[in-house]
C-alpha cells in the first residue's frame, strides 16, 4: 500500500469521520440557507434563494474539509517525524499526507454537491460541483496549515472554526461587499452565479482556482517546514 494510501485509510477508518462527512453536508445544506439568507439582510447583503442554498453547500465541504484538514496534520506529528527520520524525507511524508488529505477534500465536496442536488438542485451543476471543490480545497490548506503550527488540538479547531465564521459572515451575497480577509469570497462568486444559473468570467474562474492552488501550495510549504523543525 502506497503512504498516500495508509495515510487516507487512517483517516477514515473512523465511522464517526465517514459519519461527518455524509450527514453534515446534507444537514447544512438542508437547513442552512434559510438562516443564511436571514443573516445576509441583517448585514446588508443579498443573498437568498438559489444562491444561499448553493453557497451552504459550498461552506459544509468547506467545514469538513478544514477540520479533517486540521487534525490529520494536527494528530500525526510524531509519526510523521518518524516516517521523515527514517528516510523519507519531510518533502514526500508532506505530499503522501497533502494527497490523502486532497482525497478528504474530494468526498467533502462531493457530499455537499450531492446534498445541493437532492434537496434543491442547481441551474449550472458542473459549475458549481467545481466551486463547491475549490471552497474544500481552501479550507483543506487552511486546516493543513493551522494543524502543522499548532500544537493543541482545542486551540487549533478554534482557529479554524474562527476563520470560517468570519470567512462566512463577510463573504460575497452576505455583505455590501465582500471583505478583504474573505479567503473564498472568488469561489463564493462562483458558486452564487451557477446557484442562479449565470455563467462566470474566465477571469472569475482562475482567481478561484489560483486561490485554492495556493492554499495547497501554503499547506505543503507549511508542513514540510514544520516536519523539518521536528527533525
Amino acid at each position: 500500500m502506497t503512504r498516500t494510501g495508509a495515510f487516507t485509510r487512517e483517516q477514515l477508518r473512523s465511522p464517526f469521520t465517514l459519519l461527518l462527512l455524509v450527514g453534515v453536508p446534507a444537514g447544512f445544506v438542508a437547513a442552512a440557507a434559510g438562516v443564511l439568507s436571514d443573516f445576509a439582510t441583517a448585514l446588508g447583503g443579498s443573498l437568498a434563494g438559489d444562491a444561499a442554498s448553493a453557497l451552504s453547500a459550498g461552506w459544509a465541504a468547506a467545514f469538513i474539509a478544514g477540520t479533517l484538514g486540521f487534525f490529520a496534520a494536527s494528530s500525526a506529528k510524531g509519526a510523521d517525524r518518524r516516517l521523515a527520520l527514517a528516510g523519507l524525507g519531510a518533502g514526500r511524508v508532506a505530499l503522501a499526507r497533502i494527497s490523502s488529505s486532497f482525497g478528504i477534500a474530494l468526498l467533502a465536496a462531493g457530499a455537499g454537491f450531492v446534498a445541493l442536488e437532492l434537496v434543491t438542485g442547481v441551474a449550472h451543476p458542473a459549475h458549481a460541483a467545481a466551486a463547491v471543490l475549490a471552497f474544500a480545497l481552501v479550507y483543506l490548506g487552511i486546516g493543513v496549515v493551522i494543524g502543522s503550527l499548532v500544537n493543541g488540538a482545542l486551540e487549533g479547531s478554534l482557529a479554524v472554526a474562527v476563520i470560517f465564521l468570519l470567512d462566512v459572515f463577510s463573504g460575497p451575497g452576505m455583505s455590501e461587499q465582500a471583505a478583504p480577509w474573505s479567503v473564498s469570497r472568488w469561489a463564493a462568486d462562483v458558486l452564487i452565479a451557477a446557484g442562479v444559473g449565470q455563467q462566470s468570467s474566465a477571469r472569475d474562474w482562475a482567481e478561484a482556482a489560483f486561490v485554492a492552488a495556493l492554499a495547497l501550495f501554503a499547506a505543503f510549504a507549511t508542513f514540510v517546514w514544520s516536519a523539518r523543525s521536528r527533525v
